[in-house]
């Protein structure tokens, strides 16, 4: 048997693919937008109590604790976390991870292609929205895949300190994120609308790409407000001096999810190394190390 084949998915695995290429996903994201931000208190409480119960939803460590207390369910679902909730590292040669979740793949960037799951990979440069140069910098990096369950806290903060050079609204479909159509769909996070986030670090120059999916309401990001969904105006931002370009600091909040997704990160080759001990499945946390500051040593090829 081949240790690397990946099982064969069943009758309702196969159907649950099928039926999400049938389902009209921009409507039902839409109109979970609207269900989502409804004020009136019987559905905010009900779909609250709801989410909260069925996903284990710990709201000890909310700055506001009480379920009740939420305007409407996307409040509860954005909702703050207390600051001693989430220690950062404060070492600066600590690469921090920017979302609660699950890593769903972690490892290197060979010649432009990742790996999505067990047998099946995608490429850097249609991720990046079919732009070659952007694509360029990470050709032979390093990655890593995070996914953000209902449950997680969905606010998304920086791994390094990093001024923004440019952001990107790729459109796409948004098929689920979930681990049945990661195993399944071919080349997932390069069909699924995304926003990327190209910031320059002390570690080099580094890619924040939030991947949306069925029922994200939107994405937003600090400085720009709501980027998807996006019915007019740019889709490319590039922030160039002699205009003061976003600068975030280490651990600072630079989006969020309205709903559950996936977020990615790329660096470029010798330029961070990743803890031993992370691998696909392995749970994590904002502000927890996932990588350190790539130190060459001599004797080391230039």
């Amino acid at each position: 048997m081949n240790d690397n084949a990946s099982p064969k998915p069943g009758w309702r695995e196969r159907a649950f693919i099928v039926l999400q290429w049938l389902l009209p996903q921009h409507l039902l994201s839409r109109l979970m937008h609207s269900i989502a931000r409804c004020e009136w208190p019987p559905l905010k409480r009900r779909l609250i109590a709801h989410v909260t119960h069925r996903y284990r939803i710990d709201l000890s460590e909310a700055v506001e604790p009480d379920a009740d207390a939420y305007r409407s369910f996307n409040h509860l679902f954005t909702r703050a976390l207390r600051p001693d909730a989430r220690p950062f590292s404060d070492d600066p040669d600590d690469l921090l991870c920017p979302a609660d979740g699950v890593i769903s793949a972690i490892g290197d960037i060979h010649d432009g292609e990742l790996i999505q799951a067990k047998g099946m990979a995608y490429t850097l440069e249609e991720l990046l929205g079919g732009n070659a140069a952007l694509a360029e910098p990470f050709r032979n990096g390093l990655f890593v895949t995070i996914y953000l369950s209902p449950r997680d806290y969905h606010r998304v903060h920086m791994p390094a300190s990093g001024l923004l050079r440019e952001m990107i609204h790729v459109p796409g479909r948004l098929f689920s994120v979930n681990e049945v159509t990661t195993r399944l769909l071919p080349r997932l996070f390069a069909r699924n609308e995304r926003v990327v986030n190209l910031f320059q670090s002390d570690f080099g120059p580094f890619a924040l790409i939030l991947v949306g999916a069925i029922f994200v309401s939107s994405i937003d990001t600090v400085w720009a407000g709501t980027v998807t969904p996006r019915r007019l105006g740019a889709t490319h931002w590039r922030y160039r001096e002699p205009a003061l370009p976003p600068s975030l600091e280490r651990g600072a909040e630079m989006g969020r999810f309205n709903m559950g997704s996936t977020v990615i990160l790329l660096f470029p080759a010798d330029s961070i190394t990743w803890r031993d001990e992370l691998q696909a499945g392995a749970a994590v946390h904002v502000g927890e190390t996932l990588a350190r500051r790539y130190i060459r040593r001599r004797g080391d090829e230039s």
